[in-house]
């Protein structure tokens, strides 16, 4: 896993480095500044010797990592034009140091008191360095500094950020003003929450850590929030013993499907049986069983008392109880439908099933309201909803949701003693202890129907096969992304549907597990 800081702890751990280690604050710069000029110069033709590069800089340190920036690839043979958004004797502290450095170097700062030459120089170039902003900007860019960001997206030019694009909220959501578009952003020491999820990855483009000399162990002190990697998953799925039998890879109860809704059910137990699911039971209205039944054949299916509306009736709950004895988790949700009787239904299992269970879709719904059913529950439970889902339960509004991801999720699922998968660019893995990982897979192409029943379909076989909750979360949503991926790969982003993603799956097992000596 590899840590993700907040701008705070960006602040803490540049202090901590300086004061408690000893690094001097400059050499931090220079290292910085040093890693992304290796960054740059890989990106750049013939190690960029006779490149035309402008680096646009602010006064803060972010500007100071910009002039070494300048100053090492004009050493490389760039042919480098410097950009000020202030005059040089505003500049203090380590960015003066730095300045001076650069300007011995044989570069002269230009000043920006009209945008015109700003643009006419942009426009030439094979690189933009864009070191205005660091992680430590607070509201929206103001005058000179947002003229210049005007002008570097008017640009279209190709566009390496230092440390995070400047403009964009370094703790997520979307900028409140004029934002830089990165193509690569080099950010320094560690990953920065708004370059991992949400509205900052149409701004981050690649990322790239640069290492500026503090050591991992100090970097990842105290810090609760984590990116996933293809390891963490690896740990995750054993290679099957000889002995094992279907019993030994758990027996899963779907409660899902109404009328019209079939497939949502069918899609969750097609995706729990491709993920090694011994057993998969879809409990669903009786008058939609035969349905279920012929979408999935490797299923079993249980008809169960309906309503009017044939969907599944509360009246259902003491079937549900019986075939829950036999099992070893549960997911409610996908296709359920939204007859009060129903929701009603939904609600009784989310607070009394002895069972680990993933809520999803219209059991999320049901919850709306009355998010104290989730208290006391008797085993694990783990929600999935997407953004608008997530803002319903809550009474907030979707971009509410979306300013902060990662710690509404957090605060969702501490108050409510849940494991919370946040849906969306960058899925957010939340659990009761506030602990957080942010899962690097998925693409645009799965923004379509069925992909979340398919994820509770995943998610619920892990908890069937016996994963503890945290466990089953990371392996369900990192998997259903390199799925997606994948499938992405095979039929494009445009046309990718559910089933591809669980079609999909096999290789996505394959890519992770651990290879056999």
């Amino acid at each position: 896993m590899l840590p993700v800081l907040s701008a705070e702890e960006m602040r803490r751990l540049d202090r901590r480095a300086i004061e408690t280690l000893g690094i001097p604050g400059a050499t931090l710069m220079e290292n910085a500044g040093r890693g992304a000029t290796r960054e740059i110069v890989r990106l750049l033709p013939r190690g960029g010797r006779g490149a035309r590069v402008v680096v646009v800089c602010g006064k803060g340190g972010n500007g100071g990592d910009g002039f070494v920036v300048a100053r090492l690839l004009k050493q490389r043979g760039a042919r480098v034009t410097v950009w000020l958004t202030a005059r040089p004797e505003e500049i203090t502290g380590d960015a003066a140091g730095k300045l001076a450095a650069m300007r011995r170097s044989g570069l002269r700062p230009i000043v920006i008191e009209d945008e015109r030459p700003l643009a006419e120089s942009l426009g030439g170039a094979d690189a933009v360095v864009d070191a205005l902003l660091g992680t430590g900007a607070e509201g929206a860019p103001r005058g000179t500094t947002a003229a210049a960001i005007t002008a570097i997206d008017a640009s279209q030019r190709f566009v390496v950020s230092l440390d995070i694009p400047s403009g964009l909220p370094a703790d997520g959501g979307p900028p409140s003003g004029p934002a830089v578009r990165a193509d690569v952003t080099t950010t320094f020491a560690a990953l920065k929450r708004g370059l991992v999820t949400g509205p900052g990855l149409d701004w981050a483009g690649r990322v790239v850590v640069v290492d500026i000399g503090i050591p991992e162990a100090e970097v990842r002190r105290g810090v609760t929030t984590f990116l996933l990697e293809a390891s963490d998953i690896a740990s995750h799925l054993p290679r099957r013993r000889p002995s094992a039998h279907k019993g030994t890879y758990g027996r899963l109860l779907i409660v899902a499907g109404s009328v019209g809704k079939t497939g949502a059910a069918a899609l969750a137990a097609r995706a729990a049986m491709r993920s090694g699911g011994g057993l998969v039971t879809v409990a669903t209205a009786a008058s939609q069983q035969p349905i279920v039944a012929v979408l999935v054949l490797e299923a079993m299916t249980e008809p169960v008392p309906e309503t009017a509306a044939r969907s599944v009736a509360l009246k259902a709950r003491e079937v549900l109880d019986e075939l829950a004895e036999a099992r070893d988790a549960a997911a409610v949700g996908p296709g359920l439908g939204l007859d009060a009787e129903t929701q009603a239904l939904a609600r009784e299992l989310a607070h009394d099933l002895r069972l680990p269970l993933v809520l999803d879709a219209d059991a999320l719904t049901a919850l709306a309201g009355h998010l104290d059913t989730l208290r006391g529950a008797p085993a694990p439970r783990c929600l999935t909803p997407h953004p608008g889902e997530l803002a319903r339960m809550l009474g907030r509004s979707v971009a509410e949701v979306e300013r902060d991801r990662i710690e509404t999720a957090r605060a969702f699922a501490t108050t409510y003693r849940v494991h919370l998968v946040l849906k969306g660019a960058g899925t957010v893995i939340a659990d009761p202890d506030g602990h957080v990982d942010v899962n690097p897979t998925g693409n645009p192409g799965m923004a379509s129907g069925g992909t979340g029943d398919v994820l509770t379909g995943i998610l619920g076989a892990f908890f069937a096969r016996g994963l503890e909750p945290r466990a089953a979360a990371q392996t369900a949503v990192y998997l259903h992304g390199l799925a997606g991926d994948i499938a992405a790969r095979r039929v494009g982003e445009e046309a990718l549907i559910a089933s591809d993603v669980i079609a999909a799956l096999p290789d996505a097992f394959a890519s992770v597990a651990p290879r056999r000596a």
